[in-house]
């Protein structure tokens, strides 16, 4: 199935300018929204520099600047009338999403919506719209351009037919769809918090150094990037509001561990800080 011919990314930070990338190097026309002017500034530059990296690599099928001509960048929600499909990715604050929902919703009636939510109930949020067998998740990973899965995270009122459009749409991206029912922290974000936090406990219990830690994970078990590596890519805290969300929802076995809780409040968030479990 081929894309909507205009998408809205509703949201331009690191996730949301590597979702309109992926959208633009597939053929559509797309618009990112942000909050104010500065943000749109910086989401453009973002989307740009991507973008002219990936011609650097040799991914682009056209120049550079003919991509560039079918992305735009605004401040008003109005700009999504025309668009068959708008992913929402904003912060992982159930409110915020919400409101960001019911405002694509407002401003593009026909759309069909998406959130990149990477654990938030699915259901939870469709339960203010006013059309919500045209939602579900559509998962994302960080880097996007690179990243080879988007999880498809369906909910109780998702239409199969928007599964299969939405099953189309990661195929169109080059990318692999894994199709889950809505649950606490879907399959990736569940196995994936669940290494991570054991991954913290060994380091607080003076098992093993992060790189060791790593280590063992790319050598032994093939992973691309080790457990405590791939949460400063990820952020730590991002992990530590999954983490929480998932001890409430799950049980305590997701209980962050305090090393977590202490960098955080720290402001180590990682490769955006410029520190975490490593230095950047």
């Amino acid at each position: 199935m081929s894309l909507p011919t205009n998408i809205g990314v509703y949201g331009g930070g690191r996730m949301g300018a590597g979702i309109a990338h992926a959208f633009l190097l597939a053929g559509a026309s797309v618009t990112v929204i942000e909050a104010d002017s500065a943000a749109a500034a910086a989401a453009r530059g973002r989307v740009s520099a991507s973008l002219d990296k990936a011609a650097a690599r040799g991914t682009l099928t056209e120049p550079v600047d003919r991509v560039q001509q079918r992305f735009t960048v605004a401040t008003d929600p109005s700009a999504l009338a025309e668009c068959g499909l708008v992913v929402e990715a904003v912060p992982e604050i159930v409110e915020l999403k919400a409101q960001v929902l019911a405002r694509i919703e407002e401003h593009a009636p026909e759309a069909k919506l998406a959130t990149n939510t990477s654990s938030l109930s699915v259901d939870q949020l469709a339960g203010g719209l006013a059309r919500p067998e045209r939602f579900l998740g559509l998962h994302f990973f960080n880097p996007v351009p690179a990243s080879e899965l988007v999880e498809i995270v369906v909910g109780a009122k998702t239409s199969a037919e928007m599964v299969t459009a939405a099953q189309g749409w990661v195929e169109a991206l080059g990318k692999t769809a894994i199709t889950v029912t809505d649950s606490p922290g879907f399959a990736s974000s569940r196995l994936g918090v669940a290494i991570a936090l054991e991954a913290m406990r060994m380091l607080e219990d003076g098992v093993a150094s992060a790189e060791d830690i790593d280590t063992a994970m790319t050598l032994g078990y093939k992973h691309p990037m080790g457990p405590l590596r791939t949460t400063d890519v990820v952020g730590l805290d991002v992990r530590l509001a999954i983490a929480e969300h998932l001890a409430r929802e799950v049980g305590d076995r997701f209980d962050p561990p305090a090393i977590l809780r202490e960098k955080v409040a720290a402001g180590h968030f990682g490769r955006k800080s410029g520190q975490g479990f490593y230095t950047w």
